[in-house]
Formats: C-alpha cells, structure tokens, sequence
C-alpha cells in the first residue's frame, strides 16, 4: 500500500508514523510518501490531509496541481483522512474566503470554532464503529456546523460532529495522529476491522 502525506504544510510526520502503525497492525505493508507537488497522488492508494494552517495548505495545493489530483483519487473510491485543518480545505464551505476548498466532504466548518491554542483540550470521545471510546486531541479545531444528507457522523461532542464520513473520506475535528491509537486511521483504511487501542 502506498500512503500519501499532503506535506506542504502541517503534520507530517506524526500521520507518517501513524499511518505505518495502523498499517502493521493489519499485517499490511506501507510505503509512506510526501506529497510536495502534482503527479504524486496518482499513484497512491490511501492519502492523509494533516492539519497545520488551512490557509496555507489550500493556497498550496491549488498552486502546485494537487487540488485537482485529490478529487481524482476520491472521485475513483480512493480513502482519505482529513484531520483538523484538512478538515476545513476538504469542506464544501470553509465560510473564510482566504480558503479555497475542494469539497471533498459535504459540510461547512467554522474555523478554530473551539477557540485559540489556550483553549485546546484532550477527552475520550464514544466512536461509531469503535467498541472503546477514543482519546482525541483538539487543537484549535473548527466546528462542523452544517452536514449534507449524505454524511454519516461518527462522533458528537455536546451534540456537535466532530468526525463524519463522506463517501470514501473521513474528516475530523481532533488530531488523532498525537495519540498512540491507530484506531482513527483504522475506520478511514481498514474499516473492516478494529485493532485494540
């Protein structure tokens, strides 16, 4: 299997190891690769959109090609994780006009709706899918305020999605790749089987 980490910007290296982890705990091998410009994607089979800083990462992937090479791979049932602000550039509506999302999951999010970094939190959230709850991290996390009929969500805070799924991609609010829990990119991968936390 080959994983692609958007690495213009973000998280890169902890989604690397994460992905390797939840990988080996299906007995999978995986070749984990940075996506820095156009004609990567194509080519992978899975791919990892970080958090980081969603302006940023949406102005790069529009400038370099990539943009386009990401709703290829979903439009061809390919699994993607977006996590935090990979969340928000793979919305339909950011509601930032500094970002231009590829609408890749059928919400709108309000960025850093959760508050600044002072504000970050950790707790253990129930998961649909998953038989224990799961540790999430949030850091400046955005709020999904709207979903389409078509989304499934996962998991709630205060009556509040924070996970959802849309066709073959899984978007979060939380960073799962800071916890030792490979069970987040279980659901977005393997969703066949649960590995233990």
């Amino acid at each position: 299997m080959k994983a692609g980490v958007v690495a213009v910007q973000g998280d890169v290296t902890e989604h690397a190891t994460a992905v390797r982890r939840a990988a080996k705990a299906h007995g999978e091998a995986v070749e984990v690769v940075e996506v820095r410009d156009s004609g990567i994607v194509p080519d992978c089979d899975v791919l990892l959109m970080p958090g980081g800083e969603s302006t940023t990462i949406s102005r790069l992937i529009h400038r370099e090609g990539i943009a386009p090479e990401i709703r290829d791979h979903v439009a061809n049932g390919k699994p993607v994780l977006a996590t935090c602000a990979g969340l928000i550039v793979c919305s339909r509506d950011a509601k930032d006009d500094r970002v231009d999302p590829i609408g890749l999951v059928d919400v709108s999010v309000d960025r850093n709706a959760f508050g600044r970094q002072k504000d970050s939190f950790e707790t253990s959230i129930p998961v649909k899918g998953l038989s224990e709850p799961f540790h999430a991290v949030f850091i400046r996390a955005p709020l999904i305020d709207g979903i389409g009929a078509d989304v499934e969500v996962l998991a709630r805070i205060d009556d509040r999605p924070v996970l959802v799924r849309d066709g073959p991609v899984v978007a979060t609010s939380f960073h799962p790749e800071l916890t030792d829990d490979p069970r987040i990119h279980d659901l977005a991968f393997f969703p066949e089987t649960e590995v233990a936390a």
